[in-house]
């Protein structure tokens, strides 16, 4: 074995992958959510500061999960080569390597929500296999250096070791590639849980109709329902819950009177809400797309706070997921006339796994951080004085309500109009109070009003047009809103932390003469 030092490495690579392997095989045979390095994955979020998340988000977009995990395996490689090379001088400073590594995986289990002694096998499973595939790789390597020892010549005595490792390496690879398949295969409880979603049928759950004249008819606006699989998607799970209905439970409790444990059947049994409302997330910059609108359907919370009896001196319901994640939701939002619902459909389908199948919160008015609790299983009534939450620990504020916006989406930054009867819009929003007016500035000009299209309730946002006559030429476009109450929207620039950004959308764009003929 001329690179006998890149041997040990590819030993330590191998059984540490082959490890991997094993652990995810054993989890997904379990039906545990998550594989011990998926939990790792998740565990890092968790201890992220929300400041350098929030960075990380911007710079990378949706790719921050994919590229997490990315950057996990290249860790992991790193360690597991450097474990096969420090096999070669001492059996047991590899055995600390792995130690190490078990010891993160077992905390970032432990760590998940609901996690007894059982979720730490898949991990005892991978250290075991750890050691017991880089004994039988590096058993070859040690007899091969001490026959070259012996011998006194390089590769006299070789060729029978070298098989013999070549062999082994390629039983493993192929054994741990098997796992990882068959494991894929044997845990996707997902399908099932999508062919259970698919078969659902919601009774008082209809198909959403579009209110007239909530389109402007200005091409390239965003459209004012958007569509499921075009709907932004803003959590911290790397594999999402996938929850049978008939396993899903929510318990209540808390500052009640009386404890409720509601099942999904016992919901369908309630008077289903069906609402149009507007979403968006705190992180959402000036211009930016974490927004959408959707047509909800759900049972009123209201309703079943009332069935529960909450006590004096509450004023907010801790809300947790099924992935542990939590927050912390003002009580007043959850008990007054709004439609705050325990959602169950979006756009007349029951909700996708993504968005929260079977059960997620809709809440109006307020930002995702503190109201719109994904794959819900458990709301406890209590004081904010009493609590702390997933995202208010990271530096973002204890209630968020939306705050007024506006966006441009025709044209686009840099985009061509024409110069006379140019025409631009977009939306606004600013749910549960709703919004008056819009207007458009060019060059820093007069503000000019906007037409509105019209809209259901104050939950939802409002497509924007406007004609403009300009000089051929490039120019700057701005635009503002005006809520229900007469505040006019602020042009102070603010960053989204802690509690969402402000400012204006400005954009700049080319007007173009039209050409004769």
């Amino acid at each position: 074995m001329r690179n006998s030092r890149g041997a040990w490495s590819v030993a330590g690579l191998i059984a540490g992958f082959a490890g991997l392997a094993a652990s995810y095989f054993v989890a997904m045979v379990m039906t545990i959510r998550d594989s011990p390095t998926v939990a790792v994955a998740e565990l890092v979020i968790r201890l992220t500061p929300g400041g350098l998340a929030e960075r990380a988000i911007r710079i990378v977009g949706h790719k921050d999960k994919p590229l997490l995990l990315i950057g996990i395996f290249v860790i992991s490689a790193l360690l597991f080569a450097w474990a096969g090379r420090l096999a070669r001088r001492n059996w047991w400073a590899p055995t600390i390597v792995f130690a190490v590594l078990a010891v993160i995986g077992g905390i970032a289990v432990w760590s998940q929500r609901g996690a007894t002694a059982l979720d730490i096998l898949p991990v005892a499973v991978g250290f075991a296999t750890w050691l017991v595939c880089l004994s039988l790789l590096t058993e070859p390597l040690h007899r091969h250096e001490l026959a070259v020892e012996a011998a006194g010549a390089d590769d006299t005595a070789g060729d029978h070791n070298r098989r013999a490792f070549l062999i082994r390496a390629g039983i493993m690879v192929a054994a741990a590639g098997t796992l990882g398949v068959v494991g894929r295969a044997v845990g996707r409880s997902r399908r099932h849980v999508e062919e259970a979603r698919r078969l659902l049928r919601l009774p008082g759950v209809t198909t959403p109709v579009l209110p007239d004249g909530v389109r402007v008819g200005v091409e390239g606006i965003t459209p004012w329902m958007v569509r499921a699989d075009s709907f932004y998607r803003v959590d911290t799970a790397i594999v999402v819950p996938a929850i049978e209905p008939t396993n899903w439970q929510l318990r209540i409790h808390g500052m009640v009177d009386r404890e409720l444990t509601l099942t999904y059947q016992d919901l369908l049994n309630h008077e289903v809400t069906q609402a149009w409302v507007t979403l968006n997330c705190v992180s959402n910059e000036v211009d930016g797309d974490l927004v959408g609108n959707a047509w909800w359907s759900g049972v009123r919370i209201a309703d079943l706070l009332r069935l529960a009896g909450v006590q004096d001196g509450a004023d907010a319901v801790l809300q947790t997921s099924d992935d542990g994640w939590t927050c912390g939701t003002p009580l007043s939002a959850l008990t007054d006339d709004r439609d705050a619902i325990l959602a169950i459909a979006m756009n007349g389908d029951p909700l996708p796994i993504d968005h929260g199948f079977p059960v997620r919160t809709i809440v109006p008015g307020l930002y995702g951080y503190v109201s719109a609790c994904k794959w819900v299983v458990e709301m406890k009534v209590t004081r904010f004085a009493d609590i702390s939450a997933y995202w208010t620990d990271r530096g973002w504020s204890e209630q968020g309500p939306v705050k007024m916006a506006s966006r441009i989406d025709v044209p686009r930054d840099g985009g061509d109009i024409a110069s006379t009867g140019g025409r631009v819009g977009g939306v606004a929003w600013m749910q549960h109070t709703g919004i008056s007016a819009v207007q458009v500035q060019v060059d820093g000009g007069a503000w000019q009003p906007a037409e509105l299209g019209t809209v259901p309730s104050t939950d939802t946002w409002v497509q924007w047009a406007a004609t403009i006559d300009v000089e051929p030429g490039h120019h700057r476009l701005a635009v503002r809103a005006v809520d229900k109450t007469g505040q006019v929207q602020t042009s102070v620039v603010r960053d989204v932390l802690p509690d969402g950004s402000t400012g204006l959308h400005v954009i700049s764009f080319n007007a173009t003469e039209a050409s004769d003929g």
